[in-house]
């Protein structure tokens, strides 16, 4: 089980986990050893409530296919099972900022005395560069 929150967990049966060979540097083991993972983890068919799906799929997120699934490459360690943690752990940080809902924002008004303060200072400063200005005699 992989907790996200108290009350979202998914199933290990949700997530599909393959390792891959790493890419970049690394000589002769790099060539040998499939350390790095590849996360695939289909939003539409899991188990998550419906209102942070569709939080999911709506997020403009690169690694959300035109069939809602999200695809996640972990290959930061050295080592198979750091990168399998790290990927999970990613995944759950992922899906937890999409539980979080967005506080609707209340239009508010500048005061009649803050939009006075700024004409006050316009003023001042505009007799200020008034007074810069050669004299004509």
């Amino acid at each position: 089980m992989i907790t996200i929150t108290d009350s979202i967990q998914l199933a290990d049966e949700e997530v599909e986990l393959s390792a891959i060979r790493a890419q970049g540097s690394g000589g002769q083991n790099v060539n040998k050893v499939s350390s790095a993972i590849h996360l695939r983890f289909d939003i539409a068919a899991s188990s998550l409530p419906e209102p942070v799906k569709q939080r999911l799929l709506s997020r403009n997120d690169s690694r959300v296919t035109n069939e809602g699934i999200f695809i996640l490459k972990a290959q930061n360690f050295r080592t198979q099972e750091q990168n399998r943690q790290d990927a999970i752990a990613r995944l759950a940080e992922w899906v937890a900022a999409a539980t979080v809902v967005a506080k609707k924002r209340k239009p508010t008004r500048i005061s009649r005395a803050a939009k006075q303060r700024r004409q006050e200072t316009k003023k001042k400063s505009s007799q200020r560069k008034q007074l810069r200005q050669k004299i004509d005699f």
